[in-house]
């Protein structure tokens, strides 16, 4: 019995420094089982999921689908961004645009030759060439013409001097501006009668502007007429029928602030101003040239026609002056 506990024990002892043998190994530097290699990284070949977001899906024998969907949505060519480069890049499409552009060019040379033919902007210009001094000096004259001397318009190189170089040539800034204040004191002078209205005002103006263009129409008809060759244009007589309105403008003030009386006495005096200068204006346009016509065709007909076309023209405008201010006062 004793012999046999011994060997147990022994054997006990043997297991034990076994197990202690085994646990101190890795303090050692050994590995009970075999190192694990590490993984290689993934190469293009062998990606787990292929990317068909690019690629159109495929049909099959049948003409159906495949599963695969493109997801990134229609390519350039489907949303038109080359479009616009194929446009301009072909040719038909240039030579389009050139052939247009070309067309527009002349129509617009063509209507500003049309507008020349009735309209120079350039001799437009001319008239509106004022400063303050023309226009104050200007106003005197047409108020009391009977103190200014010197008629003849003068001349730089067979071409008239501008308005503001020479107080004696006709301009459109005075009647255009006269026009304007004589229908600002017309629309007044209703309202102060408790007769405004927009359709009164208006008419009043365009009566004011038609009596303008008869009495150019007549005018011109005249010179034509009669064979009239006169430095005298368009311009000239529209300038010289819209001075009256510097007298219409006197009168209708002193008849809304003398009343009736006033009224009377400045068309009076209005009136023979604008006479004087009419008269003195168009003799040096029309007459001077009285006696070259006259040994040229041996008639005395044409001058005296002249000469009444001149005093007609004078004579008329007292009566449009009474036409459009009468009915302004009361």
């Amino acid at each position: 019995m004793g012999g046999s506990s011994a060997a147990a024990t022994s054997r006990a002892n043997n297991v034990s420094c076994a197990a202690n043998v085994t646990m101190d190994l890795p303090h050692q530097g050994y590995r009970p089982t075999k190192p694990r290699a590490r993984a290689a990284p993934p190469t293009a070949d062998s990606i787990l999921f292929d990317d068909t977001s690019s690629v159109a899906p495929a049909m099959n024998n049948q003409g159906y689908y495949t599963p695969g969907y493109n997801m990134a949505g229609p390519s350039n060519d489907m949303q038109g961004g080359a479009v616009p480069n194929n446009m301009f890049a072909d040719p038909m499409a240039n030579a389009a645009m050139v052939y247009g552009s070309s067309l527009a060019n002349q129509g617009k040379d063509m209507v500003n030759k049309e507008i020349s033919r009735f309209m120079s902007v350039n001799k437009l210009k001319y008239f509106f060439a004022v400063d303050t001094k023309y226009v104050l000096k200007k106003l005197m004259i047409l108020m009391f013409p009977y103190t200014h001397q010197d008629w003849e318009v003068r001349y730089h190189r067979d071409t008239p001097l501008t308005p503001r170089q020479d107080v004696n040539a006709p301009d459109l800034y005075i009647p255009t501006m006269a026009f304007i204040t004589y229908i600002l004191l017309a629309g007044m002078a209703l309202g102060i009668q408790k007769r405004f209205s927009p359709e009164v005002l208006g008419l009043c103006a365009s009566t004011a502007l038609v009596w303008v263009i008869i009495e150019v129409l007549v005018m011109l008809l005249s010179l034509y007429l009669l064979t009239v060759h006169s430095d005298l244009s368009t311009f000239d007589l529209i300038a010289y029928s819209g001075y009256k309105y510097v007298g219409m403008i006197f009168t209708v003030l002193c008849g809304l602030l003398f009343g009736s009386d006033g009224y009377y006495v400045a068309l009076a005096w209005s009136s023979c101003a604008l006479m004087f200068f009419i008269v003195r204006s168009l003799k040096m346009k029309i007459l001077p040239s009285l006696s070259s016509d006259s040994i040229g065709t041996g008639s005395s007909a044409k001058p005296q026609f002249r000469l009444y076309i001149t005093v007609a023209t004078a004579v008329f405008q007292p009566v449009v002056i009474y036409w459009l201010t009468s009915h302004l006062v009361r």
